[in-house]
Formats: structure tokens, C-alpha cells, sequence
């Protein structure tokens, strides 16, 4: 299992964070199996491009709220990840109150 659930939305309330705003947050270390993710499929385009981590953020985004951890965008740098074999990620996580 790489993931704790696949999921398909984002069942969060809106953050209105920017880009700049999730570049102050420090990465820190998450389980891949601990995510839920907010999308149920990926282009594998996307997935395979030699380039697909070099535009935009060097970390996934992690919306936590209400004890689950929500895998909000870097869903290809989280499978990447497993299919090197690695059960951790560093992600940038915001902490929403519930």
C-alpha cells in the first residue's frame, strides 16, 4: 500500500494560500502510507517527463485537518517516491484548524 486512501476532492475548507505563502512553510518528513490524496488520477505524461520536477515547488503540498494529512499537489513527486522504494517524502504541511 502506498498510500492511506485514494481519494478525489478536497474535503479541507479553502486556505488561500500562494505559492509564495507555501514556500514559507518548512519541509518536513511524512509517510507516504499516512497521505490521503486529492486526486485519484495522474497523467502518466506527467509522471515520466524528465522535467516534471522542475517547474514550481521542490516539495509536495500536505493540508493536515482533522488528524488526516491531505496530499493537496506533488502527487507525482509522492509516487516517484515509492516506486523508488522510499516510504518517506518531504512536504511542506499546513495545518488547517478543524
Amino acid at each position: 500500500m502506498i498510500f492511506k486512501l485514494v481519494g478525489d476532492g478536497r474535503p479541507y475548507p479553502e486556505h488561500g494560500l500562494s505559492s509564495r505563502e507555501w514556500a514559507q512553510i518548512p519541509p518536513r518528513q511524512v509517510r507516504l502510507d499516512s497521505l490521503v490524496t486529492t486526486k485519484a488520477m495522474l497523467d502518466l505524461h506527467s509522471l515520466l517527463a524528465a522535467d516534471s520536477t522542475f517547474y514550481g515547488d521542490l516539495f509536495p503540498h500536505v493540508v493536515q485537518w482533522q488528524g488526516e494529512l491531505y496530499l493537496e499537489d506533488g502527487l507525482h513527486r509522492a509516487l516517484r517516491a515509492a516506486l523508488h522504494q522510499r516510504s518517506i517524502l518531504h512536504a511542506r504541511v499546513l495545518e488547517l484548524p478543524s
